[in-house]
Formats: C-alpha cells, structure tokens, sequence
C-alpha cells in the first residue's frame, strides 16, 4: 500500500496502517505556526519551528510572544499523547482508533517561562510522566538551537 501521508486502511486487518503517516499529517494550525513534527531516536515526537516575525510579541526584539510559548508546549504534550494511543491502538478497528484519537485533549497546562524566547530555531520535547488508562502526565520542553531552556510545561492529558 502507498504511504502518501495520509493513514492507509487495510482492508485485509479491518485497521488504519501507518500510525507515523497519522502523526506527521500537516494541520491548518501547525502550518500557520511553521510547526513540523518528527520522530525521535526514542519512539517518541517532537516538534520543531522557526523563529518568524509574526510568532513574536514585538517582531523589533525577535522575543517569540508567550501565547506561542505555551502553545508550542501544548501542540507537543498533544503530539506526545496521540503517538501515546496510536502506539497502543494501530492494530484495532478503524472505528476503535477514530474513537479513542477523537478523546484526545488538554485537561490542564502549566507554563513557566524560564527566558525570553530568544533563537532562530525552536525544539519542543516531552515524556510521559504518569501513564494512566484515561489519563496521561507529560512534561515538555522548549529549547532554542544552542539548547537553551527557555520554557517548561506539565500538561495533563485525556486519553480515553
């Protein structure tokens, strides 16, 4: 079956095939923010973007705005839980999957911003703290290409 980036349905199975092709689907949102998200060395996602005037609070400091901050931090923790559950579910029934990836959603999120958003190019990193049936704890990162941490986040996540 083709892979073009888009979740392939296997008849044969009854399932949706390519839990990446799910994942590394573009969104209206994340092409706004010029946000791309890419596997890492550990089963997990991570996204990345660039610094752009209009992610900045006042484009003259080249500071991104705290909104896109935390919203960086949020589309990651969401990242993070939605591989959670397509990791868990890419075997079942279409039907399963489409349910459980529709539950998929931001019950809390704290920020706290540690520096100004200063850099040409961002990484958002996360993990799961707490692995519960409906519920997961994620921490999350964002850091600048010399590494810098600029913001953390603990987001608290449904997942069924």
């Amino acid at each position: 079956m083709r892979d073009d980036g888009l979740p392939v349905f296997d008849h044969e199975k009854g399932h949706l095939k390519g839990g990446w092709s799910l994942m590394s689907r573009q969104h209206p949102f994340l092409e706004l923010m010029g946000v791309t998200v890419e596997p890492t060395e550990d089963n997990n996602v991570r996204i990345l973007f660039p610094m752009r005037d209009n992610l900045c609070g006042h484009p003259g400091f080249q500071i991104l705005q705290g909104g896109v901050v935390s919203c960086a931090i949020d589309i990651l923790g969401g990242a993070v839980a939605s591989w959670h559950v397509i990791k868990d579910i890419q075997n079942h029934p279409v039907e399963e999957q489409l349910k459980r990836m529709g539950t998929v959603r931001t019950l809390d999120l704290r920020v706290d911003y540690l520096r100004p958003g200063k850099g040409k190019e961002f990484t958002v990193t996360g993990s799961v703290l707490r692995d519960g049936k409906k519920v997961l704890v994620i921490r999350m990162e964002l850091r600048n290409e010399e590494q810098s941490l600029i913001a953390t986040g603990t987001g608290t996540f449904l997942v069924g």
